[in-house]
């Protein structure tokens, strides 16, 4: 009995994934529940485990497809021992029979030769179940697979080649593609010079530098911007860190104290909280905060649900624990979708000012930076105090002006007298 294996549930708004990484082969013998390929999501990489104990009797997809959620990409033998090298036999002597094809081909005084190009990759791509994305890709364009060139591995289609296709009128892009071993790229690369290399974008990349540039097409961003006098909550901090780590075993940050800053401004101001889907605005009555966190694959934002009814401690054990795993690539997709707005800490990284950019369909985001000893005026004389600046940047399409700037006078408020967050005043 087969049993398939299909692109599970991504999570909010994730349609589709890339295979990155293929655990097993034909033939291979998998437990149950043991994870078999990776996929890479635009948020995340996630590993989909076997459901049954058996052998893998077909991969469906190949490493670098793009598959739509629900999409097939294996099939297992259940209960086989990874006997599958009948398979792997025939699949040879189908190889062999392809070879020799050619042959018998080139002893007819034959067509033109242009000809040549798509008969080979039309029976290629009849060889080859079409993966899901460019399946669906060729569905709604209405085009035959038969006659795209194909210069994927082992002349499977891609969906690069429909795109190329369709670039080019529906015709042949140009005969260089026709050429198995040295397929053409749909555009043409810019010549490396000396000391240069160049790198592939990961699926994550893409899509984080596909959204900026959506929110900024998309939304009215504007940002306004304050500076907050650290030295009460540096005082707080000092006071109470020891025993704060001693009772909850986590240490005292930042982070937790301009999270509860912002929920109590995003309760006073909610349009800041809200988001605008089509003619309407939606007003959300939780704060789920997202926290931006810099891997090196990039940068996720995982979400803290119901932020306002955590406490101190709780906020920075979920902080900690994020911050870890996203680096470790463990985050869930459930945990970074749904967010009603953002954090972002650029000071981390010595960032003195910046203007960040919305997650949408988020309509606020507020950016930290690096405290530093600054000449403020108090009460008329000069005092050296710590001090950092604030950002927020919003949509004004649903977030009028002075909802902002109030916004962050409250958080500024909040954060100059921490008092005020415990007392909710």
């Amino acid at each position: 009995m087969a049993t398939e294996v299909k692109v599970p549930t991504l999570g909010e708004s994730v349609t589709e994934a890339t295979i990155a990484k293929w655990y097993k082969k034909v033939g291979d013998a998998v437990a149950a529940d043991e994870p078999i390929v990776e996929l890479e999501t635009d948020k995340v990489t996630v590993e989909v485990n076997a459901p049954v104990a058996g052998a893998i009797a077909e991969l469906v997809a190949q490493e670098g497809d793009e598959v739509e959620v629900g999409a097939l990409i294996a099939m297992i033998k259940e209960g086989a021992e990874g006997a599958a090298p009948a398979k792997e036999e025939k699949a040879e002597a189908k190889e062999e029979s392809k070879k020799e094809e050619p042959k018998k081909e080139e002893a007819k005084p034959a067509a033109a030769p242009a000809a040549s190009a798509p008969a080979a990759s039309t029976s290629a791509n009849a060889d080859h179940p079409l993966p899901p994305a460019v399946r669906k890709l060729v569905e709604d364009k209405n085009l035959d697979p038969s006659k795209i060139p194909a210069s994927g591995k082992d002349g499977r289609l891609t969906k690069g080649d429909v795109l190329n296709f369709l670039e080019n009128g529906g015709s042949a892009p140009r005969a260089a593609a026709a050429a198995p071993a040295a397929p053409a790229a749909p555009k043409p690369e810019r010549e490396l010079r000396e000391g240069e290399e160049r790198v592939k974008m990961s699926k994550l990349r893409q899509t984080i530098a596909r959204r900026l540039k959506e929110a900024q097409n998309t939304a009215a961003m504007l940002t306004t911007y304050n500076e907050v006098d650290m030295t009460n909550l540096l005082a707080c901090r000092n006071q109470y860190k020891d025993g704060f780590e001693k009772k909850h075993g986590v240490k005292l940050g930042f982070m937790s104290f301009f999270i509860k800053a912002c929920t109590t401004a995003l309760n006073e101001w909610p349009a800041v909280n809200a988001e605008i889907d089509g003619n309407s605005f939606i007003y959300k009555n939780y704060c789920d905060i997202g926290v931006a966190v810099g891997t090196p694959q990039g940068l996720v934002v995982p979400v803290i649900r119901s932020a306002e009814k955590k406490s101190f401690a709780d906020l920075e054990s979920t902080i900690v624990d994020f911050g870890k795993r996203a680096r470790d690539g463990k985050l869930g997709m459930d945990e970074m979708t749904g967010g009603s707005f953002t954090i972002s800490n650029g000071g981390v990284f010595g960032s003195l000012l910046s203007s960040p950019i919305l997650n949408a369909p988020q309509s606020g985001i507020l950016g930290m930076h690096k405290t530093q000893m600054r000449p403020v005026a108090i009460d008329g004389k000069v005092e050296i105090r710590p001090m950092m600046y604030l950002a927020l940047s919003y949509d004004h399409r649903i977030i009028d002006g002075r909802e902002a700037v109030s916004f962050l006078v409250r958080v500024k408020e909040c954060i100059e007298n921490p008092e005020r967050i415990l007392l909710d005043i």
